[in-house]
Parts: structure tokens; sequence; C-alpha cells
């Protein structure tokens, strides 16, 4: 799963790729100057801790998120106008964007517009990536003319989807807004997916808050939201600043400092999560005493597709999957009374994994 952060320069976005991946990145260029900043990020999950205290293993082994921060846009990208947008090939290849939205009042920090208008500010950033995806249509279409003349279906399909996503974009619409006609077959779904237009993927906001407005409750952060809800997106609140300090503490003090702010845990937690609701993923456990382990899976995945996320030879030669909650095992305490009880769930090749599964996967090679 890989996430690309985007938004205008010096409203926070690497600040908050320092908090996501506790690392050192200098945020006083306003983002990756010369080529975008990478990180692994570890996706926070109680249940593992949970689950290991039942389970006695050497390692446990969290779900991982990679991150992609590059350069801030602004008006006139797309003609050059800042750093330009040369740095967005970057992220096209990524599955979710999170655009990063100043929400806070700060006048140390100068905003590149003069003042914060976040919904103003997804305008601009969002014109910037259809203009974006626009020049990359318009540079395939020849090429794909070309090879549509030769008769061949898959050729002619693809020529259909530039030309619709072309349409789109030149009505002022990112790609996300096509449906119907040519893109309701699956065929064409998987063609869209392959030319890889940023305005195609699903867009997390997040709203970078300030210290004095942890409860989010701004007319900044309420524009965003109904911002957001007219494009069918999802908004978090984030304190950059804050999230990117406690990071730097060990467990127990950031848990103080948490409890004397009035929170139960990092927005940095939320934000992971709700990237994975974004992108319609779940989890599911393996627990032994070699490692304890989150692996990530689609939502409606099978058992065969979720084995096969550890190994392929595991979906090829798939017998069955023995499975229980994690609550059944805070109930019992032992898989041994788990299975007593009756709560081992033996299932075959059509049963739907659920969030939180903790299985075993009988397969034979």
């Amino acid at each position: 799963m890989e996430a690309g952060i985007v938004g205008l320069p010096f409203i926070g976005k690497t600040t908050l790729f320092n908090a996501l991946s506790a690392r050192g990145v200098d945020s006083t260029s306003g983002g990756a100057a010369d080529k975008p900043n990478l990180a692994v990020v570890h996706v926070p999950d109680p249940r593992l801790s949970l689950i290991n205290r039942y389970i006695e293993t050497k390692k446990i082994v969290q779900a991982n998120l990679q991150l992609v921060d590059v350069a801030g846009l602004m008006a006139g990208a797309s003609k050059g106008e800042g750093l330009g947008n040369r740095f967005l090939s970057h992220v096209r290849g990524v599955d979710a964007l999170l655009h990063v939205v100043r929400c806070f009042e700060d006048d140390a920090v100068p905003h590149v517009n003069g003042s914060v208008d976040p919904v103003r500010d997804v305008d601009e950033v969002e014109t910037e990536l259809m203009f974006a995806d626009l020049e990359q249509v318009e540079g395939m279409t020849d090429k794909a003319q070309k090879q549509a003349r030769t008769g061949d279906k898959e050729a002619k399909l693809r020529l259909e989807v530039i030309e619709a996503c072309h349409a789109t974009l030149s009505e002022g619409r990112p790609v996300s807004a096509l449906s119907g006609g040519v893109m309701d077959s699956e065929e064409a779904r998987q063609v869209l997916k392959s030319i890889a237009l940023l305005t195609a993927k699903p867009v997390l906001y997040v709203a970078n808050i300030g210290e004095e407005n942890l409860n989010a409750d701004s007319d900044h952060v309420h524009r965003l939201r109904a911002c957001a809800r007219e494009r069918g997106g999802m908004v978090v609140p984030v304190c950059a600043k804050l999230d990117a300090e406690l990071v730097e503490l060990d467990e127990s003090e950031r848990g103080e400092m948490l409890e004397g702010l009035g929170l139960s845990e990092p927005a940095l937690n939320v934000l992971a999560r709700a990237t994975y609701e974004l992108l319609g993923l779940q989890s599911f456990f393996t627990a032994g005493p070699k490692e304890i382990r989150a692996w990530t899976v689609s939502i409606g995945a099978t058992a065969p597709e979720a084995a096969s996320v550890i190994h392929s030879d595991m979906q090829r030669g798939f017998i069955r999957a023995e499975i229980y909650a994690v609550n059944d095992l805070e109930n019992h305490r032992t898989e041994q009374a788990i299975r007593a009880a009756g709560k081992l769930r033996v299932e075959g090749k059509s049963y739907v994994m659920q969030d939180g599964d903790v299985t075993h996967f009988l397969f034979n090679v």
C-alpha cells in the first residue's frame, strides 16, 4: 500500500511526513526540492499487542504503508510556476493521495497565498492535478490512435478510455467523476488504472490544525469537511506539529502528553486507519512462536487470496483455513481453549476474510 502526500508549499506536508515516518527530513524547503522523500511506516494496530498477551513470540510485525512526499504545488505549476509539476510523476504509481490542507492561523508562518482558505487551496491543487493529467493524456493520444487503427480490440478500448478522460478533464472535472459509457466494463477500469492518472485516485483530505484547536472545531475545518463531502471524500484532522513532537518521546512520555491534552491516541494512528478505509483494506493476523504479524488484504478477499499474500504456494495448494477472532483469544486465553470451546472455525475456499481474523492456513503443494 502506497500513498502520496500532496498540497501547497509551506502548509505542513513535510512536517506530517516527519511525524508519520519519525524521520528528520528538513521541512524548511517546503517539501522535497529535487527528489521525493520516501519512507515505509508502520500502521498501528493495538490488536497485535493484545494477541501477544496470550501468545509468546520472538517478534511482532505490523502492516506497512509506503509514503511519497513531493514538492508543494502552487497555482501555475503546470506552466512552470514554483517547482512546477515535474515531480508529480513520483506519485502516479501510488494507490491514494493524502492531500494536506492548512487549517491553522499563524502569523509567523505566512501562507503562500497570503491568507488561510482551505477550499481555495483544495481547488488550486486539484486544478493543477487536472492540468497534469490533461498533459498526460494528450501525450498518449497520438500513439493510442495509431495503435487503434490496427483494429486491435485492446488498443481501441485504450483509445476510448483516453478520449473519455480527455473530455472529462477538458470540462474541468477530475477523472474520478467518469462513470457510465465506456467505463462500465471491468476491462476499461483496468485500462484506466494502468494509465495512472492523478485525479483518478482516491483522496484523503488531511486538515493540518493548530495546537490551540485539537478538537478540530473551527471554521476552516468545517469548510474543508463540506468541501470534501461534495467530492465524496473524508477529512482527518491532524496537528502535524504536535504529532512530530510526540514521535520524539518515549512511550511513557508520549502517553502522559496525550493524557494531558485529553487525547486517547496520536492523530497519526487515526490517519493510518483512515487510509486503510479509503483503500478498502483490512488486516488479518498470523500468530506463532516465531512472529505475530498483521497482513493486508482487500475487503472481500477470500481465504485463498489472503493466503497468497503470505506466499503464492499457499494459495495454489490451499486446503482450508482455521480461524478465530481476537476477542476469542481474549476470552479463552489459549488457542487450545478456543478449540475446546468450539470457537475455532474451519473455513474453505469460498470464505470471505473478516477484519481481525487470526488465521492458520493449511496447504499442500
